[in-house]
């Protein structure tokens, strides 16, 4: 789940408690190019004002034209963008060519809806996972534990379903997780790269450091930067199931103290810098000294990174955040040159 997805349902919220009728718009699915994936977010108050995307700027503008003239005043409303085939779609083309199915659900100011919207945002505040179902006919909202991977929205009228569960095919299944979260443990020429290429792929980005010099002197725009120890910072609840945790500074005080609590979580990435004589040398000493299991240490990517012949900053930075991207997708090195 994408930082600016969180922001989307905190701006839904604040609108619907201030009154105002809102639409809330879920990419379904895309066919060929398309610049969102699959879940992504907007929402749009009663007074054509928008947080959250759908593609580059196109597909906004026009759902925003069409709301102010009444159309989209169904509770629920399922429409495409880009397909010359649909009838009922919106007929523009897409500059990448591709098609966007798009569920847009018109949501008043009620108790039920805040309350709804509310969920939605302690999840992805959160360390839980759900799944949000809406039933495309009826409209009708609901939660339910998600203790599975799998894609982030799935319309049970493409799947097996059981025939005595009446509705069911018209419901379509949303994953809804924490926001991808990245801590940077030490401030070092590559964690200035490495937070800006995260903060652009919608992670939300923490550095920490003990040097408060630096800290002050660190400036990535929408980077969070926090003056202490970042063993500390994990250690204090900040890590969830979205989370990855990078080391980069080449000093042991900061990164095998953060290695040592970012094993004690859930953070689904944990990586250090280093060369493999120095990374085996930091599994030895963190086993001998740092208390840790064969198991954990066998949970950290060390060296970091994917394997790119990586050189400078930047170059590091991307292998980083590129092998990060790997593991959250569940692909296996061996799967990257098919």
């Amino acid at each position: 789940m994408q930082h600016l997805d969180r922001q989307v349902i905190e701006q839904a919220l604040k609108w619907s408690q201030e009154g105002k009728t809102i639409w809330l718009c879920t990419v379904l699915a895309t066919f060929g190019s398309s610049p969102r994936a699959p879940g992504s977010w907007m929402v749009v108050s009663q007074e054509g004002k928008h947080i959250g995307s759908l593609s580059g700027g196109c597909v906004e503008d026009d759902f925003i034209k069409r709301l102010g003239v009444g159309e989209y005043d169904r509770p629920i409303t399922v429409t495409r963008y880009g397909d010359p085939d649909d009838t009922q779609g919106a007929h523009i083309a897409l500059p990448c060519g591709g098609v966007l199915e798009v569920l847009i659900e018109r949501l008043r100011s009620t108790a039920d809806t805040q309350k709804h919207l509310a969920t939605l945002l302690a999840t992805l505040n959160g360390h839980h996972r759900l799944i949000r179902n809406v039933n495309l006919t009826t409209g009708e909202q609901s939660f339910s534990e998600d203790a599975t991977l799998g894609p982030r929205v799935v319309r049970l009228d493409e799947q097996p379903y059981d025939e005595q569960e009446h509705d069911r095919q018209d419901v379509v299944q949303m994953r809804i997780a924490p926001a991808r979260r990245l801590i940077i443990a030490g401030i070092s020429p590559i964690s200035t790269p490495c937070a800006a290429f995260a903060a652009t792929l919608g992670f939300e980005v923490i550095v920490c450091d003990p040097d408060e010099a630096a800290c002050a002197d660190f400036a990535v725009p929408g980077v969070a930067v926090k003056a202490l120890l970042p063993s500390l910072y994990i250690a204090s609840g900040a890590c969830h199931s979205a989370t990855a945790v990078v080391a980069l500074t080449h000093d042991p005080r900061i990164d095998d103290l953060a290695m040592m609590e970012a094993v004690r979580t859930s953070a689904f990435y944990i990586g250090v810098m280093g060369s493999r004589r120095t990374s085996t040398a930091r599994a030895e000493r963190l086993i001998r000294s740092g208390g840790l299991t064969e198991e954990e240490v066998g949970r950290l990517h060390m060296p970091i990174g994917l394997a790119l012949g990586s050189k400078t900053p930047a170059e590091i930075a991307l292998a980083v955040m590129a092998d990060i991207v790997r593991v959250q997708h569940g692909r296996t090195i061996d799967e990257l040159s098919q």
